[in-house]
């Protein structure tokens, strides 16, 4: 299996291996409705861009709003890094140093 972070990001897990960002990028924009009377607006996510047809033998790791989108398009080929995962690892400031896997969006 081979790997194409669509990232700008490395991906790092936290056995050590790490995924260089491929310089495309995927991502989708969230497409933002009126706000009310309230201040209150709804948001959906929009099309994903960048994202390169399936080809066999390889995964695509994306952030995880554009697994989201691609997952929604039927894609199983795409990957986000488990950010939110109680064994990600961050540094002082709070910002993701690694994670401890990939996940793929049902």
């Amino acid at each position: 299996m081979r790997f194409v972070n669509l990232t700008p990001h490395v991906v790092r897990l936290n056995d050590g291996r790490e995924f260089a960002p491929s310089g495309a990028v995927a991502r989708c924009r969230n497409v933002y409705g009126p706000a009310d009377a309230d201040g209150i607006a709804t948001v959906s996510i929009g099309p994903l861009e960048g994202l390169p047809e399936p080809a066999d033998g390889v995964i695509y790791i994306v952030s995880g709003l554009a697994a989201t989108a691609a997952a929604r398009a039927g894609r199983r080929d795409v990957v986000a890094p488990a950010t939110g995962h109680p064994e990600a690892v961050r540094d002082a400031e709070g910002r993701i140093v690694s994670v401890p896997c990939l996940v793929r969006e049902v």
